[in-house]
């Protein structure tokens, strides 16, 4: 069926103009002054912005972690991540077994499909060294699955030898995909736990007391180095500081294909969060851990000059029940915060309004470069021939967080009270209506897998700007 969204503003990374969008199907057929079309639905967009569906790169969907499992699953996490604008997510399945990545692969896979609302795609995160991990890893790429996950920190759970990170960078150059690092030194955060548990520094704001920037930093530095030795583009998950942001930024100085993301959290939060009363510190643990806000000043410039290429949420929801498994031990508090359906109404607030970047880069940072960096080649732009992914975003209309418009599977929202001057009206995802005034209009299963290309060097070069 087709669809005309007229009357507003299309909001692209290059470019603004006013225009129309005229859909068929699942795709965009044209952009601009649009007449007459017999029989398509008119979807009057007056007053508002159209922004490309965003995309979030970094999301845990019914992931296990610390004696739980995170909240949101994939119904429930892709209606809240609709109702943000975010038309397509980018989850990480782990490595649970050994023998290879495919049977975990599987293993998420049978998760999502057919209950998703957007569209999703996987990242695989290495954390076994055996023959069956790299005979597996062309496979992944094959199955439009062409990123890979290595954790520096979670020492024996998730965390990985020298060694073994140098051989995925390896393995991940010759078949075209791009390792992702979560950078913090394991070996010195659980010296620093130990130390902290043993005086008896046991409340929330001690998780971010032991695992200092220093000890982001030195990872972050250590992968970009490891890259540089394997000639393989790198990409660090969630910087949270100046001193590992400054660590890509010096390794991109010399040459070195490092690349980076920061997340919401270390916008819009900080360490202060986690000395709150229990329940609420507890909700705010996650790793690395919120800073001081003296960073943020310099991560909104990472973002504005493209020293970061992108923002995502790390989405990683626990309710109060599940924070309370370490009521009396911080580090037995799950990590992760609940946030995918905020990211949109804060960038626009705090980024756009307060003159911190332009509309353009926004949808750069939150869309189109990570499209690029993660070889979405369907989405992050609206122009002819890509997905009718669709955010129909209005300025005017204001937004309270509260647990009233969440739609995210917790008991609490980290930003409640909180009102912006804009909201997101509708959210379309190929073509269809997936959010629209408050109201999911799909059924589970409208998402579909997004089988992404291998990584290329040569899509890099205008990220920034």
């Amino acid at each position: 069926m087709k669809k005309v969204i007229r009357g507003g503003t299309v909001v692209n990374a290059r470019e603004t103009v006013k225009g129309d969008v005229l859909v068929d199907g699942e795709q965009i057929v044209a952009v601009g002054q649009i007449g007459p079309v017999e029989g398509a639905e008119e979807i009057d967009a007056t007053g508002c912005y159209l922004l490309p569906g965003l995309i979030d790169n970094h999301t845990h969907m019914s992931m296990p972690f610390g004696g739980t499992t995170t909240a949101d699953d994939y119904n429930t996490g892709t209606q809240a991540a609709a109702a943000g604008g975010v038309t397509a997510i980018v989850d990480f399945a782990l490595q649970m077994e050994d023998g290879g990545l495919q049977s975990s692969l599987d293993q998420w896979m049978g998760r999502a499909e057919g209950t998703a609302h957007v569209d999703y795609g996987f990242h695989m995160a290495v954390t076994r060294s055996d023959e069956g991990t790299f005979k597996d890893m062309p496979k992944m790429v094959d199955q439009g699955v062409s990123s890979f996950k290595v954790f520096l920190a979670y020492k024996n759970v998730l965390m990985i030898t020298d060694d073994l990170f140098m051989r995925v960078l390896e393995e991940s150059k010759e078949h075209g995909g791009l390792v992702q690092v979560h950078a913090e030194n394991g070996w010195i955060i659980d010296r620093m736990v130990a130390e902290a548990l043993g005086r008896g520094d046991t409340a929330p704001v001690w998780h971010a007391h032991t695992r200092p920037e220093w000890v982001e930093a030195e990872a972050t530095g250590r992968a970009v180095r490891f890259a540089e030795q394997a000639d393989a583009p790198v990409f660090i998950v969630h910087v949270s500081c100046t001193s590992a942001a400054e660590e890509i930024i010096a390794g991109r100085a010399r040459g070195v294909a490092a690349y980076g993301e920061t997340c919401i959290q270390y916008l819009f939060t900080d360490i202060t969060d986690l000395e709150r009363p229990a329940p609420e510190g507890a909700r705010f643990v996650c790793s690395p851990p919120i800073r001081d806000a003296v960073h943020q000043p310099f991560m909104w410039d990472c973002l504005k000059y493209g020293h970061l290429q992108s923002i995502s949420t790390d989405h990683c929801p626990f309710d109060d029940s599940q924070k309370a498994l370490g009521a009396d031990d911080f580090s037995k508090i799950p990590n992760g915060l609940a946030c995918i359906q905020h990211r949109l109404p804060l960038m626009w607030e705090h980024g756009v309004r307060e003159g911190r970047i332009s509309m353009n880069r926004l949808v750069d940072v939150c869309s189109t470069a990570i499209a690029k960096t993660f070889g979405i080649t369907t989405k992050g732009a609206i122009s002819p021939g890509m997905d009718a992914d669709v955010v129909i975003f209005d300025p005017n209309t204001p937004f309270t967080f509260s647990t009233a418009t969440s739609l995210m599977n917790v008991d609490y929202d980290l930003f409640d009270g909180k009102t912006v001057a804009g909201s997101v009206r509708s959210t379309l995802c190929r073509g269809s209506v997936v959010f629209d005034r408050g109201e999911i209009k799909t059924q589970p299963g409208h998402g579909k897998f997004l089988k992404r290309q291998p990584f290329d060097a040569a899509l890099q070069g205008d990220l920034a700007g």
